[in-house]
């Protein structure tokens, strides 16, 4: 039964199945636009945290670096709780729709880019800052040099983001809904068909998930090959 259910999966995939490429479709853009927004606010802010020094900033870095583990189910409640109706973003009606879902890997996300952009601007801040300060430039002007000259580091950083986002479960269950159609993405689906024995579309997806994160690997890698030829 399981080697026809990967034969059905692969001719899935291979006559381009409309439902299950409208779930892989959805998938791809709720952590595409989630980790193009956790980037937009994390990579400034652990620049920030990397220049300036201010009160509270040691426990800022560690609860960045906490964060980076924070569990999935939790971020679904906190954004379950903000977007329900009782809650003070109940009002704009997000729950139950993609919204939330890329709030909620914003979430999971956000922490990450932050957290190691943080770091790697903080090592190159010591190795350019006698030249910076030679040049007499502000912290303000260093945070966008310092960026672009990690920039391959952080595409490194983006590309782990993008991973998590996109294998992740809980969270968008809860705020998602999994609803066929509206909020259903590749992780809850393959949940979902697995529990009704639906295992062509499970497997269908299941490689697709797969293949997508062997990609992501190996961008990783091929990025960390040109850093190191272009440092070398």
């Amino acid at each position: 039964m399981e080697n026809n259910a990967f034969y059905v999966a692969l001719s899935l995939l291979l006559n381009f199945d409309t439902a299950l490429f409208q779930i892989v479709a959805l998938s791809l853009q709720v952590s595409l636009l989630a980790v193009l927004i956790a980037a937009v606010l994390g990579f400034p802010l652990g620049a920030a945290v990397a220049l300036w020094r201010f009160p509270g900033r040691g426990g800022m870095i560690v609860v960045l670096n906490a964060l980076m583990g924070l569990p999935p189910v939790v971020a679904g409640l906190m954004v379950y709780l903000l977007l329900s109706r009782a809650g003070p973003l109940g009002d704009w009606g997000l729950l139950f729709t993609p919204g939330a879902m890329v709030l909620a890997q914003v979430v999971l996300v956000l922490p990450i880019l932050a957290a190691l952009s943080r770091q790697k601007v903080e090592e190159l801040l010591g190795e350019y800052r006698e030249q910076f300060v030679s040049l007499g430039m502000s912290r303000s002007r260093m945070m966008p040099t310092l960026l672009w000259d990690a920039r391959f580091a952080l595409l490194t950083i983006l590309l782990a983001g993008f991973g998590r986002a996109s294998a992740e479960v809980g969270a968008v269950m809860m705020v998602g809904g999994n609803i066929e159609g509206v909020t259903r993405v590749m992780t809850t689906s393959i949940v979902l068909e697995t529990g009704k024995g639906n295992l062509p579309l499970a497997l269908g997806l299941g490689i697709v998930l797969l293949t997508l994160v062997m990609l992501i690997n190996a961008g990783v890698y091929l990025v960390g090959e040109l850093t190191r030829r272009r440092v070398g």
